[in-house]
């Protein structure tokens, strides 16, 4: 094995799955899968993910699991201090899975840069329709998680992201949820050793005055 060593930033969505699955096509040695939750550890951020359905998809992709707790307020400052870790164990390079969000590769550049650390962005500048077909292609299986109320409603919160999701979609609203009209939680694929268990409990509704919180429909998992 002589591929860069590095980290993935890993909501555990179909983006860094694809990234990941990318990466570890390339050659890269991804050690490490970075999540981040909020501050009291329950939940994955922007996600909603219960963290023992995180650390049982990372135990099924045998990568890992790096946690992190942060607000919003102190986000940036506990991302990079755990790069500047990882930097310190020897990885060189942090995988991301954003597509054509300027701002976002940016940001991701600036911690990673900070931490002596080189940004690998696999899906950047990818027709996102064709990132779609090819993730669903591979076999890859995901839940949506969480819908932004502003693009879909309820009904769309908890279904498999799949053929039939794809062509629910209202006009306007992106296949690959890019701009944050969704977010998913992959829990099978060719790089899964085991399909992740899980249920939906239910949908249930968040409402926030925070604009980085917004109002969204969040699907409860065990």
């Amino acid at each position: 094995m002589t591929g860069p060593r590095a980290f993935c930033s890993w909501s555990g969505g179909k983006d860094s799955m694809l990234a990941l699955h990318r990466s570890l096509d390339a050659g890269v040695r991804v050690e490490a899968l970075l999540t981040m939750f909020d501050e009291s550890g329950a939940r994955s951020r922007s996600h909603g993910v219960p963290p023992a359905l995180m650390r049982a998809q990372a135990q099924s992709l045998g990568i890992p699991l790096v946690e992190g707790r942060a607000g919003w307020s102190d986000y940036e400052a506990v991302f990079t201090q755990q790069l500047r870790t990882f930097a310190a164990e020897g990885l060189t390079h942090g995988v991301f899975g954003d597509i054509d969000l300027q701002p976002h590769r940016d940001w991701e550049e600036k911690v990673c840069a900070g931490a002596g650390l080189e940004a690998l962005l696999p899906l950047w500048q990818q027709p996102r329709r064709a990132l779609v077909d090819e993730l669903l292609a591979l076999g890859y299986r995901s839940r949506v998680v969480c819908v932004d109320a502003r693009y879909l409603d309820a009904s769309f919160c908890g279904r498999e992201f799949d053929a039939a999701f794809i062509a629910d979609l209202p006009p306007g609203v992106d296949a690959c949820g890019e701009n944050g009209e969704f977010h998913t939680f992959v829990f099978d694929g060719p790089r899964f050793a085991r399909p992740v268990p899980h249920r939906l409990l239910r949908v249930h509704e968040l409402r926030s005055s925070t604009p980085a919180t917004g109002h969204h429909f969040m699907a409860e998992l065990a």
